[in-house]
């Protein structure tokens, strides 16, 4: 998941995420199912037939997580995730991580936004100039002294 989303601006959202699934000949049913299925995940089930453009930039990530998911990946890498939203949908974006990595998909996210990920939980790696600076498991709402890069 990338921060500037990386949308097919002439394909719908119900296209640019059927666009992997269709990269690996997976059955058109599947597609239909599994693209329903993700879709409603991150709650864009009106906006399927609405190109890019027509989009908020918190839709606009969204469509990306979706894609991301479609492909129901063990691993999940998500690079500044909420860099182009505002604050609000970034506590939205890391919830829908959150939830994605208490199913089961393990999530890796690089951001600078130190309080949001210490109330995402879980294990946090604060790296800066290569070096470990940090490695913990931390609930949600721990205080943490971070400095650099966290991942």
């Amino acid at each position: 998941v990338f921060q500037d989303f990386r949308l097919i601006p002439s394909m719908t959202v119900y296209e640019n995420i059927a666009f992997v699934l269709r990269v690996i000949n997976a059955p058109r049913s599947y597609i239909k199912k599994r693209v329903s299925y993700v879709i409603g995940l991150v709650g864009l089930q009106d906006k399927m037939k609405s190109y890019p453009n027509e989009l908020s930039g918190g839709e606009q990530q969204r469509v990306a997580l979706a894609r991301a998911l479609v492909n129901d990946p063990k691993l999940l890498i998500a690079d500044e995730p909420t860099g182009n939203v505002d604050p609000e949908l970034s506590q939205e974006i890391v919830g829908l991580l959150k939830a994605i990595n208490q199913c089961g998909t393990t999530v890796v996210m690089v951001t600078h936004e130190h309080e949001l990920v210490k109330h995402f939980g879980g294990r946090l790696i604060n790296i800066n100039q290569g070096t470990v600076i940090y490695d913990d498991v931390i609930d949600g709402d721990a205080e943490t002294e971070t400095t650099g890069e966290t991942i």
